[in-house]
């Protein structure tokens, strides 16, 4: 089972940049249940190999205007500790590793 390490605005550059492994950040909300079944998927394995982060936009509003997120959850790919690819899928766990796994296989694109 693979758990989420918690990100604000004080760590979020500094940590995924010190993170070999490609990282899944994703934002959410408490009152989100798009955002509890996603969690759900991703701890359950549905990316392996990939290191789970997670942004409470409750918690964080700063960040989230930083990085445009509008909609959750918001699903960010970071390689080598920078920014590679913002993922869109269906929640379920064959799109969202589907989508996680196009993402690492394409060029990064810029970062929001």
């Amino acid at each position: 089972m693979n758990t989420f390490e918690s990100l604000d605005q004080f760590n979020y550059h500094h940590r995924l940049a010190e993170t070999d492994a490609p990282a899944l950040v994703i934002f959410t909300g408490p009152d989100c249940g798009a955002c509890r079944g996603l969690k759900a998927l991703l701890e359950a394995g549905a990316v392996p190999g990939v290191k789970l982060f997670e942004v409470d936009v409750e918690q964080d509003m700063a960040l989230s205007a930083e990085l445009d997120v509008f909609h959750l959850p918001a699903m960010f790919l970071y390689r080598n500790g920078r920014f590679h690819h913002r993922v869109e899928a269906e929640l379920t766990a064959e799109a969202v590793n589907a989508a996680v796994q196009s993402a690492l296989a394409g060029p990064s694109e810029e970062a929001p």
